[in-house]
């Protein structure tokens, strides 16, 4: 297994991951089970090809199934009207001046924009190897990067006020046992 170097491609998988996640202990639970699978299925990887977009495709797909489980599960939820709960979701008050960062603004982005924006952006992969490790053609891949730039952009140049009365509306939550 020495021309299996997992190692050098953690610092970059847990960066997107953690991009990807917007939480770090979930971003090294997603790392950590990327990796895992990596050295459960190694003999899938072909020799000389590049070892970075394949280790990408298992974390994309690992996301996406952890995605679509949590999705399944709250559908099972019974419904809750999140006035009744907005108690529960008060969060510390961070000053009306202060505009959402970066780190929020991408987590608003749709997930196939978010992921595309991170690996051209963040870890600088080409388009090919975007519409491999995603699994769609390549000029979807330019299609959702233009409109991630763009709603990134909006987001990023919109006052908070904007953001605040969007959360505003009435939202319905499930509420999960």
């Amino acid at each position: 297994m020495t021309d299996f170097p997992l190692t050098e491609h953690i610092p970059s998988l847990r960066r997107y991951a953690r991009a990807l996640t917007g939480d770090a202990w979930v971003a090294d639970d997603l790392v950590q089970d990327t990796l895992e699978r990596a050295c459960n299925k190694w003999r899938l990887w072909t020799a000389g090809s590049d070892l970075r977009a394949w280790l990408f495709t298992l974390m994309h797909n690992i996301f996406a199934n952890q995605v679509r489980s949590a999705v399944r599960q709250a559908s099972a939820g019974t419904l809750v009207n999140a006035e009744d709960v907005a108690h529960e979701l008060v969060a510390e008050d961070a000053g009306t001046a202060q505009s959402l960062d970066l780190q929020r603004c991408l987590l608003r982005l749709p997930e196939e924009q978010r992921v595309v924006l991170l690996l051209v952006s963040l870890e600088d992969l080409s388009y090919n190897d975007v519409a491999k490790i995603t699994g769609v053609p390549v000029g979807t891949v330019m299609s959702r990067l233009s409109r991630a730039r763009t709603r990134l952009r909006e987001l990023m140049n919109s006052p908070p006020a904007a953001h605040a009365a969007q959360a505003a509306a009435p939202v319905q939550l499930r509420r999960l046992k």
